[in-house]
């Protein structure tokens, strides 16, 4: 099955590599956010940690990219999407958690629009069960769609759940203000 009900264990697989990123990026000002649907308690998902590293300096950039490259890491643009930078693993590499704990790492500006996207998102439904439960049925119903299938699921996801997302994002805005 492409998605699983949620599991215990993804905060903790999160904590793990945040550690590492923690250990590898010393004496820069980061954060590191757990985001996407393994981020919210109750809501099935496909079993990837998504991760936002978050810096505050923008000449910092360059040396995260180079720290997480000796982790094993590249750096592979923004995919289309403004704001936010997408690092993935190499192949064959044997680091005993970052590479047995599937998850997908992006580097944000702490302004990036992308980022405050993600932690509206996540905040929202962490907060609303209502929303949580209809954004589950939706993606039990893509997936179905899909046949399982994760790469027509992420196109799927991506051209009919967006008004869903931008709603629960204005949503969680107008609660805070902003």
């Amino acid at each position: 099955m492409l998605l699983q009900e949620y599991q215990v264990n993804w905060p903790k697989d999160f904590t793990e590599i945040k550690k590492i990123l923690i250990d590898a990026n010393q004496g820069i000002k980061i954060a590191i956010e757990h985001v996407g649907s393994t981020s919210v308690p109750e809501l099935p998902a496909k079993p990837i940690i998504d991760m936002d590293v978050i810096f505050y300096e923008v000449s910092d950039f360059e040396k995260i990219k180079s720290r997480l490259e000796t982790l094993g890491y590249y750096h592979n643009g923004d995919q289309g999407i403004e704001g936010r930078e997408v690092f993935k693993r190499r192949a064959n590499n044997d680091h005993q958690v970052i590479d047995t704990i599937r998850h997908h790492l992006y580097v944000c500006h702490h302004q990036s629009r992308e980022l405050k996207k993600h932690l509206l998102f996540r905040d929202y439904l962490r907060n609303n069960p209502n929303a949580r439960s209809r954004y589950a049925k939706i993606k039990y119903e893509l997936a179905e769609k899909a046949y399982q299938d994760k790469n027509i699921y992420a196109l799927l996801k991506e051209q009919g759940v967006n008004d869903f997302i931008n709603k629960c994002i204005k949503k969680q805005e107008s609660k805070h203000g902003k």
